[in-house]
């Protein structure tokens, strides 16, 4: 393809059109004009353009480049094929597009550039159509093909490079009540319409590290976590919207969930438990934690106002709970199951200590650090460690 054909067909794009609001496309778009037309003097500022843009991203090729945007695209024909509804009008658009930008990708300009006393071209790794449909089918596409966790947080999500996921040996007790999470989990999973989850009790009993840990189970490949922040829940309904008919799943993780009585965002996600004319995706489940059975707090004052239907605004405040299928509670452990916690973390951490020694000393900093939960029992371990 010569460089007047490649000129047109990049500057015809369609399938692919998000491209052009690329600084590095836009960059090299400039380069072939120049080179084109022959103007030296604006090929060397697109070629100092476009080399900048890769080393800014961290790539050594626009070819490399090139096939990374369209191996994680979200763009209309990647869509269609990883959800099964190929448009053929919009497939031989995506052909011409994918011809087009793989010829850019393999573009020997060595001698031309020669010309301009300029360093070799390095032509960057090829691409086919076939391959990139084979990716959209097995993997998905868009920033779900790429990442696994995410941030909702002002109404953007921000992929997670490197989540934090625990491992199960890292989690320690309440085996039933992470087995009843795994099995709501699996469910989703094989496409079910399952339960949203309200895992709540006393801190430092592993609630969180419970869902956090759901990525790292085996056979998840499809799993997604979406942790929410507390100001971002009134978006959620537009997040719910664009997760719809994709082939991952996804957890929408909200931590630490709770609402002072006069928050009425509480409504919000009221609203997305219990469903309303637009129903949740089967392939959408929200898991919350808390410290609280009931999530909005109330006062003494709240509870004696002067409203005529008082008892009704209470009841419906305080049922909010009630709303998630699954309420799995994560209570403190007992005197007998926290030492013998205590004494599987010396046993792992290898403390030259004696068994009664440790329990008489897990004992005594129950008694100064009162809740006893699997933080605590780490709490103490550390301390002895610090200590020899």
């Amino acid at each position: 393809m010569d460089m007047t054909a490649l000129l047109r067909r990049l500057t015809s794009l369609s399938a692919f059109h998000e491209l052009y609001e690329k600084p590095i496309f836009q960059a090299s778009l400039d380069l072939v004009k120049a080179l084109d037309r022959w103007e030296p003097s604006a090929a060397l500022t697109a070629w100092g353009s476009l080399l900048s843009q890769l080393d800014r991203y961290g790539f050594d090729s626009l070819g490399a480049w090139l096939r990374d945007q369209l191996l994680f695209s979200d763009a209309p024909w990647p869509r269609s094929v990883a959800e099964g509804q190929e448009l053929p009008s919009l497939e031989s658009r995506a052909h011409r597009d994918v011809e087009t930008l793989s010829a850019l990708g393999s573009l020997d300009l060595s001698p031309l550039l020669s010309d301009l006393d300029l360093p070799p071209w390095a032509p960057g790794p090829s691409f086919s159509f076939q391959e990139l449909r084979d990716q959209y089918l097995t993997q998905g596409c868009g920033p779900f093909a790429r990442h696994r966790a995410f941030l909702w947080e002002d109404g953007q999500l921000l992929p997670i490079e490197n989540p934090d996921v625990p491992t199960q040996s890292e989690l320690m007790g309440y085996r039933r009540q992470r087995d009843q999470v795994e099995a709501n989990t699996r469910a989703l999973l094989s496409g079910k319409q399952v339960n949203n989850v309200l895992l709540f009790g006393d801190s430092g009993t592993g609630k969180s590290a419970t869902v956090k840990s759901l990525l790292g189970l085996p056979d998840t490949r499809e799993l997604r976590l979406i942790e929410i922040q507390k100001n971002s829940v009134d978006r959620l309904p537009r997040l719910i919207r664009s997760l719809a008919g994709r082939r991952q799943k996804f957890i929408l993780f909200i931590d630490d969930l709770a609402f002072d009585e006069d928050d009425m965002t509480y409504s919000v996600l009221k609203t997305i438990l219990e469903g309303g004319l637009e129903p949740r995706p089967a392939n959408v489940a929200i898991y919350a934690t808390s410290n609280r059975r009931n999530l909005v707090r109330q006062t003494f004052s709240s509870r004696a106002g002067d409203e005529v239907d008082r008892e009704e605004t209470i009841q419906e405040k305080t049922a909010l709970a009630d709303r998630f299928g699954l309420r799995i509670p994560y209570l403190g452990l007992s005197k007998a199951e926290y030492l013998e916690l205590v004494e599987h973390l010396a046993g792992r951490a290898v403390l030259t200590i004696s068994p009664d020694s440790l329990r008489a000393q897990a004992i005594r900093w129950d008694a100064r650090h009162p809740g006893r939960s699997p933080r605590s029992a780490q709490q103490f371990i550390a301390s002895l460690k610090n200590e020899s």
